[in-house]
């Protein structure tokens, strides 16, 4: 397994401080470092717990984006696999984080500054204070008030974003390219298992999938404001999209050959990134996009360029 190391900052970053602060999801990540997957029963062999036990500290990792999980068919119903996400975590103030050895340029995109959009409902735009125009209707998403989104949910199609080239600017050559985001499905309602195949498309070219396993509604988001029902979307996964030289990964998980070159960013002033669900989907589960102000993150789309 190639190295994926995780840099946080405590006090932006609590919710990974709470996953690491326990000797069980200590010893998990431990068990999952070598790159093997494992299940909840495997798990709990291994370390000699319940299982029980194992699969509420699995959740409390699986929400700070350090281990990812896929849902499979196994014998008797479905098994739950797990992986971890980073090989290493560094704690330290941001002050004192050292330096890996790569520059990086980054851009944040607000939610509701997408430059093309072709969605079906149910679909719909909130902002931090309220409803956006007409909850399932498209159209919704051409209004003016867009700017303002924190949450954006839709079935099928896409939403694009247009990111300033800014390697084009100082001449550099890019190494990879990455994409964070909060993502979760789309079901009226809520439903934990209700698995959507998300795609992400990056100058036209499609780089892979992930399988949201969920639409999370258990508990209000970090950051959801209190207005905001209860039974609707409240959090998604924080997933971590990256494209250098050899493939494209999420969370460091390998999901396709598509290379960096494949890409040819440094051709295009800009860099176009689409996200959505296609209508031939095998799990056409829809999409939230969650942004400031909502799900566990506060965080818009974040772009990295790594020179």
């Amino acid at each position: 397994m190639s190295a994926k190391v995780l840099v946080v900052d405590p006090s932006e970053r609590p919710d990974i401080i709470k996953g690491l602060a326990s000797e069980v999801r200590v010893s998990i990540l431990k068990l999952l470092r070598g790159g093997e997957e494992r299940n909840v029963n495997q798990i709990a062999e291994e370390l000699g717990l319940p299982q029980s036990t194992v699969s509420s500290n699995l959740q409390i990792l699986e929400d700070a984006g350090l281990v990812t999980t896929d849902t499979r068919k196994a014998r008797k119903g479905s098994q739950k696999v797990c992986r971890t996400a980073f090989t290493e975590i560094l704690v330290g103030f941001r002050d004192d984080i050292p330096d890996l050895g790569n520059d990086a340029v980054e851009v944040a995109m607000p939610l509701g500054l997408y430059t093309a959009c072709e969605i079906t409902g149910p679909c719909g735009l909130c902002s931090v204070d309220g409803v956006i125009g007409l909850l399932d209707v498209p159209d919704t998403f051409l209004e003016p008030d867009r700017m303002k989104t924190g949450l954006l949910w839709f079935t099928r199609g896409y939403v694009e974003y247009q990111f300033p080239n800014n390697t084009k600017l100082n001449r550099s050559k890019p190494t990879g390219v990455e994409f964070s985001m909060e993502l979760s499905s789309e079901v009226p309602g809520t439903a934990s298992n209700w698995p959507s195949d998300i795609f992400l498309q990056i100058n036209g070219v499609d780089v892979g999938t992930w399988t949201s396993p969920g639409d999370f509604g258990d508990k209000r988001g970090v950051y959801t404001p209190g207005w905001w029902k209860l039974r609707g979307s409240q959090y998604g996964k924080l997933k971590n999209w990256r494209i250098n030289g050899e493939g494209s990964f999420v969370d460091g998980v390998k999901i396709s050959d598509i290379t960096l070159d494949d890409l040819e960013v440094d051709k295009h002033r800009s860099i176009r990134l689409r996200i959505g669900v296609k209508e031939d989907a095998e799990h056409p589960g829809g999409i939230n996009i969650f942004g400031r102000g909502f799900g566990n993150y506060d965080q818009d789309i974040i772009l990295r360029i790594i020179t």
